[in-house]
């Protein structure tokens, strides 16, 4: 008979919220899957848990991956948890999930606590439909593409980012969404938790002096109507263009961008920023 794969919530910064069962499984079962050994260490550590860990992250999924299976099929029990709150979400445990699926495998959840559930329920932004969109890609044009898709979505948009792309990203976001409220939500349920309400231009304006600092959840309001109808001008669409050229992207692939997002042609914008 084979063994069973538990997905475990972790804390996402707060060792009080983890919950009994979690702690109990992770007592119970043969080996742990982790994504950094080094912070699974330290949890497990608190709560005097010793057991074997098994390190899986994005760069060594494929190969362990098998090697984990096998185990259960064996019959050996596993966790699989991630650096803080719930694994397979954004995260390779996905895969790992998949397979154990596909070959009759069972799998149960230990649900913990998650950072986007958290930002929605404190960010003092409409969140009663929202979506998660997770990481931005760091390669520029899927993240632009990826902004394009979701600019017209009305329901509130969450993501995760990182201190050091802060800065770019809400810059980019402004440029395909427009001034919109966001709630910048960073460090929670940790010593330093702050939750700043405020728009997208404003938010720019304050990390030209302040340093990122931490983990970040941004929540930002969906399109309103009054967005939705909104018609560029042609120095508008030239803008548009001007600052996806400083980001980096080719004058050809810029213009054709910014046609695509303001209804103008690609040519009549190449010879506005000319």
């Amino acid at each position: 008979m084979s063994g069973k794969l538990y997905v475990v919530g972790t804390p996402i910064g707060n060792l009080e919220d983890i919950t009994y069962r979690a702690v109990r499984i992770l007592s119970e079962v043969d080996f742990i899957c982790t994504e950094d050994t080094r912070v699974t260490v330290k949890l497990l550590n608190h709560f005097d848990i010793k057991k074997p860990l098994v390190s899986y992250h994005e760069h060594s999924a494929a190969n362990v991956s098998e090697s984990i299976i096998s185990r259960l099929a064996a019959g050996e029990n596993c966790a699989v948890v991630t650096d803080a709150g719930m694994p397979c979400i954004s995260d390779p445990g996905e895969d790992l999930v998949r397979k154990c699926r596909d070959l009759d495998i069972a799998v149960e959840a230990v649900p913990g606590p998650t950072a986007m559930a958290t930002a929605a329920a404190v960010c003092g932004i409409p969140a009663s439909r929202f979506t998660f969109e997770g990481f931005l890609s760091v390669t520029k044009k899927q993240r632009y593409a990826h902004l394009k898709s979701v600019a017209k979505d009305t329901h509130t948009l969450i993501f995760y980012e990182a201190p050091h792309k802060l800065r770019s990203t809400l810059e980019d976001m402004l440029q395909y969404f427009g001034d919109r409220r966001i709630s910048i939500c960073r460090e929670l349920t940790k010593i330093h938790e702050e939750v700043m309400r405020t728009t997208l231009s404003e938010a720019i304006e304050f990390y030209e002096t302040a340093s990122p600092r931490g983990e970040y959840v941004l929540v930002v309001e969906g399109c309103s109507d009054k967005e939705d109808s909104h018609e560029y001008t042609l120095a508008e669409a030239a803008e548009i263009a001007g600052k996806l050229i400083q980001n980096g992207m080719k004058m050809t692939d810029a213009c054709k961008e910014a046609a695509q997002l303001t209804g103008f042609k690609k040519n009549d914008i190449y010879s506005e920023l000319m």
